[in-house]
């Protein structure tokens, strides 16, 4: 009986919640799964062309690294999937979803790597060892930027968005600075 409560501002029961969990996380997933196919697809290319032959031991290593990381994050991105397939109809669901976003956020963290690796070995291949490091390092950077950084601004920026908003409007008082009142749930 607990699972037909209603449990969020939302007014759903656990099980509901857990189904659009579920169903958001699949849509990020098929986002992020093209990226990986594609990625997946020109690491797999390379190997047959014709200067494949003429890398270095540090590209050929970056390359089977690269490739590897790129299969690694491709099975973390469809596991959720065959999870959800072998656990289905058996009152699983809020787990599946815990370890399935456990696991597509694991698949960031590795395609960041492969990024960075196909990144480094092109860049290293046209334009020499210097390049293909700066330009690995900046891939680096902006993705951890992007997927690391910007989500942890953005939520202390909705934390003290909702720490201004308990507090109360703000009024300005004499001298022009804002003065917040405590609202009535503070006071």
């Amino acid at each position: 009986m607990a699972d037909h409560s209603p449990c969020t501002a939302r007014n759903e029961t656990p099980l509901e919640r857990a189904d659009r969990n579920f169903g958001e996380l699949l849509q990020e997933l098929r986002v992020t799964q093209t990226g990986v196919q594609i990625l997946f697809a020109f690491l797999l290319t390379l190997a047959f062309t014709p200067r494949f032959p003429s890398l270095d031991t540090v590209q050929r290593t970056t390359y089977v690294v690269t490739l590897l990381l790129a299969v690694l994050a491709a099975a973390l991105f469809t596991a959720p999937a065959a999870l959800h397939r072998s656990l289905f109809q058996k009152g699983a669901k809020a787990r599946i979803v815990q370890v399935s976003s456990r696991l597509a956020t694991l698949g960031m963290g590795v395609l960041v790597l492969a990024f960075t690796g196909s990144v480094l070995l092109v860049v290293d291949v046209t334009t020499g060892r210097a390049g293909g490091l700066a330009a690995g390092g900046a891939t680096l950077l902006v993705c951890l930027g992007l997927w690391w950084l910007l989500p942890r601004l953005v939520q202390r920026a909705v934390r003290a968005d909702a720490q201004r908003s308990a507090v109360g409007p703000a009024t300005v008082v004499r001298g022009g600075a804002p003065h917040r009142e405590l609202s009535a749930r503070r006071r």
